[in-house]
């Protein structure tokens, strides 16, 4: 955990905030966010960050203990913003700073509005959760169902949440969305704003829908792209991920790589590319793979680059090249397994296990692995919340949103989403009071509204910038999937790189 920090008299002396024993949750608002340009890195220009102080748990704010939350901005270049929107990736975990800068290719949106990224308290650059590196969800094979292979896996999520919560120690225990909304609410003081708007995707439709539902008249418009099904549990929302995956799976990628055989050499028929993966998957379960850049590739590695690769059309292209060069490289030696930031996994299993209860055990676990496995076999068994059967849950019982007292929310939705399901976002629309409904026909992406679907663009414009809100349910055509060599123009992978290239 970094950062985290217990006020001293020492920084008593110099801080904006007043004495521990008189520090209540409105005198954080006293404090200033220092802007100053991210980095000198190309790309970043527009992009300036800060951070801001915050109690580490809202319930007890006397107790002087803080985190640091870092955030950013792009502001409009005349200087002249008709409002300020807050900005969320999803994950739950995923850091924003960068996210910002996706919207600069949308003059509307961006020069008429602050347009804030911030990484959540527990990922990013803010004081960070952690799981001690320990990751299981790639160890074992979920398909594999004998008893040995169960032990090892229903064993390895019972060590995730032991290694989640020993390695985040207290600070894991306020890593859930009710601490997160009063840290936001508590930004939009900081920057004297009576009001914000909202813009998140994915996990990021759960955060805002929560944020509206603890403090319905701080938000003015609220835009949820990619809906979780918030109004449930998050083991309802990622019990639909299997269902999805595999639609879009069958539906998109399948047949777009046999249309481009002469390219991949996968097959000329969407079978014939499912059973040249699946033979894939079977030698590496002999023998896995590694590539040029030492990582090794094993079946369940396999299968979460596809789903990954799932998320936007632009990806399909290096998917199914990754597929191809992995079903043509003879196995090699293995080699050590690529490492990776491990600050979003911290944060996303303690928002997941904190914030809603975990129904069932070991046995129930075994018994829905097994039939989602029958039933998706691209990722049925991957069940992301299984560690929360064995976690210490706090005292935490979170608000039901429902949209009482919430003026109006705008709800993006792809018809075929890999992650977050159609019908889950259905179920949360109807459940949520004033909300309307963009469907994304003939679509699948995971992340719609500034990313080259102008129809959408523009209803989302129309109501973030001009305040119109849609008198009914709408929809838009979806983006047609490009030829290889060919690309929508994803800003979401510019952002990325630029994020990589400065070290965040």
């Amino acid at each position: 955990m970094r950062r985290l920090a217990a006020l001293t008299a020492a920084t008593v002396a110099t801080s904006l905030l007043v004495a521990p024993q008189a520090v209540a949750g409105t005198a954080f608002a006293n404090q200033e966010v220092q802007w100053r340009q991210c980095t000198d890195q190309p790309g970043f220009e527009r992009l300036q960050c800060g951070e801001f102080t915050a109690p580490m748990d809202w319930h007890n704010p006397r107790n002087g203990k803080t985190v640091t939350i870092a955030v950013s901005r792009t502001v409009p270049l005349n200087g002249k913003a008709k409002t300020a929107v807050f900005t969320n990736p999803g994950g739950p975990g995923g850091a924003g700073r960068t996210l910002p800068l996706v919207y600069l290719n949308r003059p509307k949106l961006s020069e008429n509005a602050e347009v804030y990224g911030i990484d959540v308290r527990g990922t990013g650059a803010s004081d960070n959760a952690t799981c001690g590196g320990y990751q299981h969800r790639l160890a074992t094979d979920w398909r594999d169902r004998s008893k040995a292979n169960l032990d090892l896996l229903y064993g390895g999520m019972e060590l995730q949440a032991k290694f989640c919560q020993a390695k985040s120690g207290e600070f894991g225990r306020y890593v859930n969305t009710e601490q997160t909304v009063r840290d936001l609410d508590l930004f939009r003081q900081v920057l004297g704003r009576e009001k914000v708007s909202w813009l998140g995707y994915s996990a990021g439709s759960w955060m805002g829908a929560h944020y509206a539902t603890y403090f319905p008249k701080t938000l003015d418009k609220i835009v949820l792209d990619s809906n979780t099904e918030f109004t449930e549990s998050w083991q309802t929302v990622f019990d639909n991920l299997p269902a999805g995956s595999e639609l879009r799976f069958r539906v998109d990628f399948l047949p777009w790589v046999a249309k481009y055989d002469n390219v991949f050499g996968l097959g000329k028929t969407a079978e014939e590319v499912r059973q040249n993966y699946e033979k894939t998957r079977a030698r590496l379960v002999e023998q896995p793979v590694t590539l040029p850049d030492g990582t090794v590739v094993t079946p369940v590695l396999l299968d979460a680059l596809i789903f990954t690769g799932l998320y936007s059309k632009d990806s399909f292209e290096g998917t199914a090249q990754l597929v191809a060069l992995i079903a043509g490289t003879t196995p090699m030696t293995l080699a050590a397994p690529k490492q990776y930031p491990d600050s979003v996994m911290g944060t996303q299993m303690s928002v997941l296990c904190n914030d809603t209860p975990f129904r069932g055990d070991r046995r129930s676990l075994e018994r829905e692995g097994t039939r989602s496995v029958q039933r998706y076999s691209l990722v049925g068994g991957y069940q992301i919340t299984g560690p929360c059967a064995w976690w210490d849950r706090p005292n935490l019982k979170l608000k039901r949103p429902n949209g009482a007292g919430v003026a109006s929310a705008l709800m993006v939705q792809s018809v075929r989403d890999p992650a977050t399901p159609l019908a889950g976002a259905q179920r949360a629309h109807a459940g949520f009071a004033g909300s309307r409904m963009l469907t994304v026909r003939d679509e699948g992406d995971h992340g719609i509204y500034g990313f080259g679907n102008d129809c959408v663009g523009d209803v989302v414009e129309s109501y973030l910038v001009d305040g119109v809100v849609p008198p009914r349910d709408l929809s838009c055509p979806g983006v047609p999937l490009p030829a290889p060599g060919e690309s929508t123009g994803n800003p979401l992978v510019k952002a990325r790189e630029l994020a990589v290239r400065a070290g965040w």
